[in-house]
C-alpha cells in the first residue's frame, strides 16, 4: 500500500490513511471468503432493495427447457401415425374402407412421405437397413385409383428394370397380386419379411384350413430410386400345416414366366415412409401398403 501512496505530502498524511487501508484490505478478504450467514444476509438485503425500490429490472432469459409441444417434428409424426392406424382399423385390410376413409388415409400417408422420407441408403447400408429388416404385418392396401385425384401418387422413373416394368392399375381393395396371382388378404395374417443383407423378400399369407402360401424371391436396389427394390420372384410354395408341413413347390411357374418375358424381374416395391414400428410402401401396380411391426397395432 505504501508503494502506491503518492510521494508528495507529509508522513502524517500517509499515517492517517493507513487505518483506512487496513479496513479496505479487511473488507476485501471478507468478500473473498464470506461466511454463510453473511451470504444470506447480503442476498436478503439485495433482493429486498430491488423489490422495494425497483432500482433495475433483471434481464429476461429465454426458456431453453420448454416442454415438448405437439408442433415439434417428432410429435407431429407420432400424431400422424396414430391417426393413420386409427383410420385403417376395422377396414379388413382396406377391403371395407369407404371412399372417405381411403381419401383420409392417403392424405395422412402423403404427409408422412413428404416430410419424413427414408434414407437413400436404406438398401445399401447395413446400419440403416436394420430398420427395414425382419417381419412386417400387412394392415392395409389401397387401390391405385380413388375419387380424390389430388392424392394420386406419381412415382419417379415408373419404368424400371430390364423388362421396363411399368406402373399399372390394381383397383381391388384388401388384396395383393403377383404375376396375375391375386389373393384376398382381408381378415388374414399377411407377413412380409425383408433380409437386406441377403437381398431377399418374401410374403406369407395364412389361408383357410391351416394352409400357408409363400411367395418370395430376390431383389436389387434400383438404379433410379435408391429406396426402391426391384424384385425377382422365384419361390411359390403352398404349405399344408395340418399335414406335417407338406409343401407343394410351384416355383417353376415363375421360371416359365421369366423365360417367356426374357427376365426374372417382374415388379418393384418402394419404401416411402419408415419408422421403428410402421412402414409405408408403394408398388409398381400403383398400390399403397401400410405395414406394422406389431400385428395387433390395428384393429382387424
Amino acid at each position: 500500500w505504501s508503494q502506491q501512496m503518492p510521494r508528495t505530502g507529509s508522513c502524517n498524511s500517509r499515517r492517517r490513511n493507513w487505518p483506512r487501508a487496513r479496513n479496505m484490505k479487511l473488507i476485501k478478504n471478507q468478500m473473498i471468503m464470506p461466511s454463510p450467514s453473511g451470504v444470506f444476509l447480503f442476498a436478503s438485503l439485495f433482493f429486498t432493495s430491488i423489490n422495494s425500490a425497483n432500482a433495475f429490472n433483471l434481464p429476461s432469459f429465454p426458456n431453453i427447457f420448454k416442454p415438448a409441444t405437439e408442433n415439434q417434428p417428432g410429435n407431429v409424426v407420432t400424431k400422424r401415425k396414430e391417426e393413420l392406424l386409427k383410420a385403417i382399423s376395422n377396414t379388413s385390410n382396406g377391403k371395407n374402407a369407404s371412399p372417405e376413409t381411403q381419401v383420409n388415409v392417403l392424405s395422412i400417408v402423403g404427409e408422412l412421405e413428404r416430410t419424413n422420407p427414408p434414407s437413400e441408403e436404406l438398401l445399401s447400408d447395413a446400419s440403416v437397413a436394420k430398420d427395414l429388416d425382419g417381419v412386417w404385418y400387412l394392415q392395409y392396401t389401397s387401390p391405385s385409383e380413388i375419387e380424390d385425384a389430388q392424392n394420386v401418387w406419381k412415382p419417379e422413373f415408373a419404368t424400371e428394370g430390364e423388362a421396363n416394368i411399368e406402373t399399372g392399375k390394381f383397383n381391388q381393395k384388401g388384396a395383393i397380386s403377383a404375376q396375375g396371382i391375386k389373393v384376398d388378404t382381408s381378415n388374414r395374417v399377411v407377413k412380409q419379411i425383408f433380409d437386406v443383407s441377403q437381398s431377399t423378400v418374401s410374403n406369407e399369407i395364412s389361408l383357410d384350413s391351416g394352409v400357408l402360401l409363400q411367395v418370395g424371391g430376390t431383389f436389387r436396389p434400383s438404379n433410379n430410386v435408391a429406396r426402391r427394390a426391384v424384385v425377382s420372384f422365384k419361390d411359390l410354395n403352398i404349405v399344408f400345416k395340418e399335414k406335417n408341413d407338406f409343401t407343394l413347390r410351384l416355383g417353376f411357374i415363375f421360371l416359365l414366366l421369366s423365360i417367356f418375358r426374357g427376365t426374372e424381374e417382374i415388379g418393384w416395391l418402394e419404401t416411402t415412409f419408415l419408422s421403428d414400428d410402421l412402414r409405408v410402401g408403394r408398388g409398381n401396380k400403383g398400390t399403397m401398403f401400410v405395414l406394422t411391426r406389431d400385428f395387433d397395432a390395428v384393429q382387424a
